[in-house]
């Protein structure tokens, strides 16, 4: 038997695996497209059924098709600690996005199993049903009621753009478990993953100790005013939200470093009504994307763009409105969990820096209910949800020996 603190795991072996799920629902151009519920995301599944039966794991399956692959420890009442992600991707998604976390838990697994290392509790891994909410909204939907965010009722519900029920879906491809989707104790939770943002890259970092999660808001923007003739009306005589909403997108844009580089403020889907190329618009509609770890910046980000509304809209003639439809507050990971992970590549010699991620993941649900935290590897120029991304096999078994680590030390704290 091997001593564990002197583990690696193997990154030849994790790069096979991942290179292996990659071919199910490769794209031309290189990535993957395996959506929530599809036959792919079948195929994807059963893989990793091979790969967690050969491992010597016993799965359950709940009613949101999350699936829980449990390595026994040597106390099997105490809590479990989970490492994983989602094997589901976007329509023209990459390698490594969520994939990567199930994967670099499995390969734990199997390094444990290797060297004959018996844990003090349970450890399992976890793949979490329609992370991405590419196909069926709103995303994270497996985590989230697992986490009491959602009920199974509206999860089962949701119907994706051909009409299709979640709940039916789910059914179809033989992924509708009997376990209640429903959070149960959890010693810790770690889940690693490309970063997705450029920052590990640019500062030549190996992993980013992911302290917690910046909070997300978003709004729909509507400008109205009165539509008119392109040709007949003279330009001082319009009240044209178009022009209302280019002073205004152009302004915010413009504004936002003063609240500092963490800041990210999106203007996503813009639309007008009528849709005529010789009439000035009625109404232009936009979506807002607003992001910081700070509660009380976000409220300051908020409270700018509607002020710079209400006055263009004065200046202009026009109307506006900004509503607000979802908030997701700033998340704050276990402090436990954050210094495991930290120690671990501190232990490894792995240059790191602490960091906040940028975008949601799984990890925000369960932090609700369970001690988490999360790994970040670097990925090449920060590109993700695009069929180019990439990370390299250092970089990924870098991750895998941290998430090792991690869990060695979480599962030596005895639980509270």
């Amino acid at each position: 038997m091997s001593h564990a603190s002197d583990l690696c795991v193997d990154g030849e072996r994790l790069w096979t695996s991942l290179m292996a799920m990659a071919e199910i629902g490769a794209t031309p151009a290189g990535g993957c497209n395996r959506l929530a519920l599809s036959d792919l995301d079948r195929v994807g599944r059963d893989l990793f059924g091979v790969w967690y039966r050969a491992a010597g794991l016993a799965v359950r399956v709940d009613r949101m098709g999350n699936l829980f692959a449990r390595r026994p420890g040597r106390d099997p009442e105490r809590p479990p600690i989970l490492m994983g992600s989602h094997l589901d991707t976007q329509p023209t998604g990459g390698k490594f996005d969520g994939v990567y976390g199930v994967l670099a838990g499995l390969e734990v697994v199997r390094t444990l199993n290797d060297a004959d290392v018996e844990t003090e509790g349970p450890v399992e891994v976890v793949v979490w049903t329609n992370e991405e909410g590419a196909r069926f909204a709103p995303a994270m939907i497996g985590s989230g009621v697992w986490a009491g965010v959602f009920t199974l009722d509206e999860a089962h519900a949701a119907r994706d753009a051909d009409g299709l029920r979640f709940g039916d879906e789910l059914a179809r491809i033989g992924y509708l478990g009997d376990e209640e989707a429903r959070a149960f104790p959890v010693h810790g939770a770690f889940e690693a993953h490309i970063e997705q943002g450029p920052v590990l890259e640019d500062e030549t970092q190996q992993i980013g100790v992911v302290t917690g999660v910046q909070g997300m808001r978003w709004y729909d923007l509507c400008l109205s005013g009165e539509a008119c003739h392109a040709g007949t009306t003279p330009m001082a005589a319009r009240r044209d939200p178009a022009r209302s909403a280019a002073e205004v997108i152009s302004a915010f844009y413009d504004g936002l470093e003063r609240f500092g580089e963490d800041a990210r403020g999106t203007i996503g889907v813009l639309a007008s009504e009528p849709e005529s190329r010789n009439t000035v618009p009625g109404e232009v509609s936009a979506s807002v994307d607003l992001r910081h770890p700070d509660p009380a910046t976000l409220d300051a980000m908020e409270g700018a763009l509607r002020e710079l509304m209400d006055t263009t809209c004065r200046a202009r003639g026009t109307t506006g409105t900004l509503e607000r439809v979802w908030d997701s507050p700033p998340i704050v990971f276990d402090a436990d969990c954050v210094a495991a992970v930290r120690g671990a590549a501190a232990a490894c010699g792995y240059r790191h820096r602490d960091i906040v991620s940028g975008a949601g993941h799984d990890s925000v649900y369960v932090s609700r209910v369970a001690p988490a935290a999360m790994i970040f590897v670097p990925c090449l120029g920060g590109l993700s949800h695009n069929e180019a991304e990439s990370a390299t096999r250092a970089d990924l078994e870098a991750g895998g020996n941290v998430l090792l680590g991690a869990v060695l030390a979480r599962d030596a704290t005895p639980p509270a």
